[in-house]
């Protein structure tokens, strides 16, 4: 095979290898059945979390999503977004997102963030209002409001209409992986599994 040929095959599975949401052949994707409008286009689930910024969540964490899930639209277009609502205290416990980074900004409060990497290596940050900060795409990560008085708000930003979101206790604790599996894994006796099991299940 011709050297160019090779590199346009290398270059061609590398794109591939890096692309996010599959490539659409039309401007947007529409629901089968419904015609394009400006209202298409136009998402108003977010105005109750925008207006009760600042005001403590009922639960210690809150989130909205804006997923194709949620506004159709979306698919194809390779981006979608989340608002965040942390009571004082409140924590995003260690989750992942398979198919996308996240991007977030601090716009209330201030946050503990942390990711760990492939090399096991723990990356802790505190944030400002005003800061932001990045996730790699599939790495563990969490964000924590140490405040014990006041509330954090933060929005996220990914690079996919369908980022995933893998919530790791419940995940390892609450999926039916069985106990012993478990207690070797972690290297722990099962009665410890179980009580992870019964705390994993109630939240």
């Amino acid at each position: 095979m011709a050297p160019n040929a090779l590199l346009a095959l290398a270059l061609a599975a590398a794109s591939h290898a890096l692309a996010g949401d599959p490539d659409i052949t039309t401007d947007f994707v529409i629901p089968v059945g419904t015609v394009a409008n400006p209202a298409t286009f136009t998402f108003t689930g977010l105005r109750s979390a925008v207006q009760g910024v600042g005001v403590p969540p009922a639960s210690p964490f809150k989130v909205t999503k804006v997923s194709q899930v949620e506004f159709p639209v979306l698919a194809g277009q390779s981006v979608s977004m989340a608002i965040l609502q942390y009571a004082p205290g409140g924590i995003n416990a260690l989750h992942t997102h398979p198919r996308s980074t996240e991007l977030l900004l601090v716009v209330k409060g201030w946050l503990e963030v942390g990711f760990v990497d492939s090399a096991n290596k723990l990356f802790v940050q505190t944030l400002q209002t005003g800061d932001m900060f990045v996730f790699p795409k599939g790495l563990p990560h969490y964000q924590l409001n140490r405040d014990g008085k006041y509330p954090a708000v933060a929005v996220s930003a990914f690079g996919s209409a369908n980022a995933g979101t893998v919530v790791l206790p419940k995940a390892l604790f609450a999926s039916g992986i069985g106990k012993d599996v478990l207690a070797q894994s972690f290297k722990i006796d099962v009665g410890t599994v179980e009580k992870l099991v019964a705390a994993a299940a109630m939240g």
